[in-house]
Order: structure tokens, then sequence, then C-alpha cells
């Protein structure tokens, strides 16, 4: 029987596949918890507890995710998820620097939703290479740095492979963006917690990062916004100015809780 029965001795199939979803950790959970009855203040109330109870939770988050990927609090963006992160990423990019620039490569083998999103920019007239990979999946750097134009603005390739596992050489593509000017985005959502990640160390301008493929909560993820030297998005969503204007609505305080303590247990139990 499924969730509409107890479940009571009901033989269900054993469910292997942890890169697609995973179940919460129950320290999780627990950290959620009180976020979700007691402490219900709206994080951007600024006048009374509730929201300065709710502002500190969720600004706790925010480190735990910046310290698992080596960034600055400040360059998180709380998101829905990994698909708005490289959707606000892809577009939010291109649509920012469209004046001077309107090229952006990509690869063959992304998650739909960036290769959607680059397939929506070019009806708005931007003109994307698709890269194609090799038989072992990785990208030739030969063939990168020759699809860069003077007008290229973005580079987006994910760090590991969302079907096939493998991981691209992040490091290498973010020396070969960096000598050249050109912004670095890497849909992490499969590699965030369960490999090292250093934003620095990879030179990574931009990073999408997703709750549930971390054993935390669905519905909730992050994007990474480099500060230094600095990357500037047109936002996707217009309001009250949250989240430094680039994803306003006000943040669900115990689906940010939630990512933060998963990101903190990811990185102490990485091995």
């Amino acid at each position: 029987s499924g969730p509409s029965g107890n479940g009571v001795g009901a033989l269900r199939p054993l469910y292997m596949d942890v890169q697609a979803t995973t179940p919460l950790d129950p320290r999780v959970l627990d950290s959620m918890l009180p976020y979700l009855t007691a402490y219900y203040g709206n994080p951007h109330s600024r006048t009374h507890a509730y929201g300065w109870e709710s502002e500190a939770a969720m600004e706790k988050a925010r480190q735990q995710v910046a310290d698992l990927i080596g960034a600055d609090s400040r360059e998180i963006i709380f998101t829905s998820g990994a698909t708005e992160s490289n959707n606000m990423a892809i577009k939010g990019v291109a649509r920012f620097y469209k004046a001077r620039k309107r090229h952006i490569i990509t690869t063959q083998t992304e998650h739909k939703c960036v290769l959607d999103s680059c397939r929506s920019l070019e009806a708005e007239g931007f003109q994307v290479t698709y890269l194609p990979v090799k038989k072992n999946g990785i990208i030739d750097l030969k063939e990168l740095e020759a699809a860069f134009q003077p007008d290229t603005s973005l580079v987006s390739v994910m760090t590991v492979n969302n079907e096939i596992g493998v991981k691209q050489p992040v490091g290498d593509i973010g020396e070969i963006c960096r000598a050249r000017k050109v912004f670095f985005h890497t849909d992490a959502a499969q590699a965030v917690g369960k490999i090292p990640v250093d934003v620095n160390d990879m030179k990574i301008d931009l990073m999408s990062i997703s709750g549930h493929k971390i054993y935390g909560p669905k519905g909730v993820g992050a994007i990474y916004v480099r500060r230094r030297p600095r990357v500037r998005l047109e936002p996707l969503q217009s309001g009250g100015g949250q989240e430094r204007g680039l994803r306003s609505g006000t943040v669900p305080t115990p689906l940010a809780v939630g990512l933060g303590t998963a990101c903190e247990v990811a990185q102490q139990e990485m091995q």
C-alpha cells in the first residue's frame, strides 16, 4: 500500500537512487521543526523579536552553506532549488551584460534546466555554443578554448553529471574563464556535500546548489554569486527586494535552516 494506507507490513522496493533525491536527515528535521511552529516570524520583519529570531536562523544557515563551498555568506542567495539557481545564473548574467556581450558557452550534457534556459536566450537573440563531450563524457578543454568569442559573457558547465556521474575539470575551466575575464557558472547540485568544492580554488563565479540532493528538504536551494570580481545579475523575480534584490520573496526560514544544517552535516561527514 502507498501513502494512503498505513504502510505497516507493506513491501516497498529499496530506493537506491540517492542522486535523484535523498531522504531528510533526522538532524535536519530536528533543526527545522522549531521554525515551523514556535518561531514562525517573518525573517524580513525588522521591528520585533519574532522577525529577529527568524533572521538570525536564516543568517546562520547562510553561513553554513557558505562554509561548505569556501564562500562569504554575503555571496549566498536562497532559492527554491538548483533549477531556479541555474535559471538565475544563465538568464541573469546574459541579460545584465547584453548590451556588449551576446554569446554563451555550455555543454550538450547539461541538466535540462540549463539547456532550456539557453534555448530561451537564443529566442531573445543570444548566441549559444553547445560543446560536445568526449566518449568519457568530459569536455575537451581545447574545444572550450576555441569556442570563446570577444562577446562571450558566460560559460556554464556542471561539476558532476546527474546521469553518468562524471566529474568535469571545473578547476581548469575556471582558470581558462578567469584568464579571459568571462564568468564561469557551474551547476554543482550533484557535487556539493559529496566531493570537496571550493569556489576560490576552482575560480567559480556562480554556483547552483540543491537541498534535496544532500539530505536536506525539497523546495530549497541556493546560488553562490561572487563579489570579487563582482558578478552582476538581472533578477528573474520582482518584489520586496529580499536577498540583495536578486531573489525577492520571503525566505522560507524552515527550509533555509534545513539547507544550512544539511550543509554542515555534509561537511562534517563527507568522507
